[in-house]
Formats: structure tokens, C-alpha cells, sequence
């Protein structure tokens, strides 16, 4: 639930820093500029397997490319390095838990189980966990890139509730993405599901059903009361 658990970092500022970095080496903004957008495109794209290459080693690659392909010549794996761990640091940076969404968690935890579930790479997620030190305001974390299956596979949120010692239908899912949490919790049987739509978006025909909708993450505590039961509750953070 990036955009709704915690704050990260400005995308602009991760862009100007790097920008800036690239200048320092002499290339120009223009240049600065196409290598940070090609990158981007990497990213959307990318197609990670933790079996054959590290994370880092992929995004490096990434920097190194992108600029390989803007400036010509040799490629440059010292400069893409920097590149990288500066965009990444300054992403790390600023990753926050906000405080009402604390406060709100504090308060859930004494009444229900919390559990914190994400798809991604074992470091990359780890990383993020770290910097923003939400560990505390769960009774577990589960990394999907950990296990043999992510989300909307059944068997990541079996596992879950093996770790909570609950059933399926005593849990609720949040999450923010149509696909994978809200498909996984009803794949597994869940109590309910809850899509956070912060954005209003209008869902596909053929998109899964959640049995509840809100535009926040503080709307949960109303919805769990209106499901009239103690449940335990899993949340993902992309």
C-alpha cells in the first residue's frame, strides 16, 4: 500500500539529484534528462529473477545501459553505480510511516492481528520495511519475493494465516491493487476484501470484485467495525 502506508521520497528529487550528479560528469542536462527518462522506461518494465541476478546488479545495469545509449562509447559501470545508489538513497531517504497512519495501527492492533504482506524483491522490500521502520506496528511481515509464491497465489496468504494461527475466513485483505490483493484474497477464501481506490479509478469489467471500497487506509477502522467481527487483517505495501 506504498501511497497510503508510508511516504516516500520525491520522485522529482530523485530525478534532480541524479541529474545533477550526470552534469558533474559533463554531460548535458538534455543528456542528464534522457538517461533518467530511459531509465524509468527500464524500470517499468523490468523482469527481475532473483535465481540468475541480484537487484542491484539489475538497476546498475539499467544506469549503465541508459547512458551507454545517450552518450556512445565505452560503456560506464562506475558512473551507473553512482547513478544508482544515489537514486535509491534518496528514495530510502525520506520513506516515512505517516503519523495517523501509525496512530491507526496502534489502535487496530489492539483489537485485531496486523499483518504486512508484499509482492517484490527480498532486499528491495526489506530496504523500504527498514527505512520507514514500520516493523513494529505489525505482528508479522511476509516478503513475497521470500517464498514460493506471491500474490494472488492462495498459497502466500495460507502462509499468512499459518503465521497469525487463524483461519482465512476470519481475515479481511487491504490492498490497492485489483490483481493481486484483492484477486489473492478472494483466490484464498478471505473474510472480505477491501480495495483502497485513492484515485477514484473507474476498475475494468473483468476486475475482481472487492466487498469493500474506500479512498483511504484511515477508513479501515470503520469498515472492520461494519464487518462485525474480531479478524485478522493483511495489508500490502508495493
Amino acid at each position: 500500500m506504498r501511497q497510503h502506508f508510508w511516504r516516500f521520497g520525491s520522485a522529482v528529487e530523485q530525478r534532480d539529484r541524479v541529474i545533477k550528479l550526470l552534469k558533474s560528469k559533463y554531460l548535458f542536462k538534455e543528456e542528464a534528462e534522457i538517461i533518467c527518462d530511459k531509465v524509468q522506461v527500464k524500470l517499468s518494465k523490468e523482469c527481475f529473477h532473483p535465481s540468475s541476478t541480484c537487484i542491484t546488479d539489475l538497476r546498475t545495469s539499467h544506469w549503465e545501459e541508459a547512458i551507454q545509449e545517450t552518450k556512445g562509447g565505452a560503456a560506464n559501470r562506475k558512473l551507473a553505480e553512482e547513478c544508482y545508489f544515489l537514486w535509491k538513497s534518496t528514495r530510502l531517504q525520506h520513506m516515512t510511516l505517516a503519523d495517523d497512519v501509525k496512530d491507526m495501527l496502534t489502535e487496530l492492533r489492539k483489537e485485531v492481528r496486523l499483518l504486512l504482506l508484499t509482492n517484490g524483491d527480498r532486499q528491495t522490500q526489506r530496504e523500504k520495511i527498514e527505512a520507514c521502520a514500520c516493523q513494529s506496528y505489525f505482528d508479522a511481515i511476509v516478503v513475497g519475493g521470500e517464498q514460493k509464491e506471491e500474490k494472488p497465489a492462495p498459497s502466500i496468504f495460507y502462509y499468512c494465516c499459518d503465521l497469525l494461527k487463524v483461519q482465512p475466513i476470519d481475515c479481511v485483505m487491504v490492498g490497492d491493487t485489483l490483481e493481486t490483493d484483492i484477486q489473492g484474497g478472494l483466490n484464498a477464501g478471505l473474510k472480505a476484501t477491501v480495495w483502497i481506490n485513492k484515485n477514484g479509478t473507474v476498475p475494468l469489467k473483468s476486475s475482481p470484485v472487492p466487498h469493500y471500497i474506500i479512498s483511504s487506509v484511515l477508513e479501515l477502522p470503520a469498515v472492520l467495525q461494519s464487518i462485525d467481527c474480531k479478524v485478522s487483517v493483511s495489508s500490502e505495501c508495493s
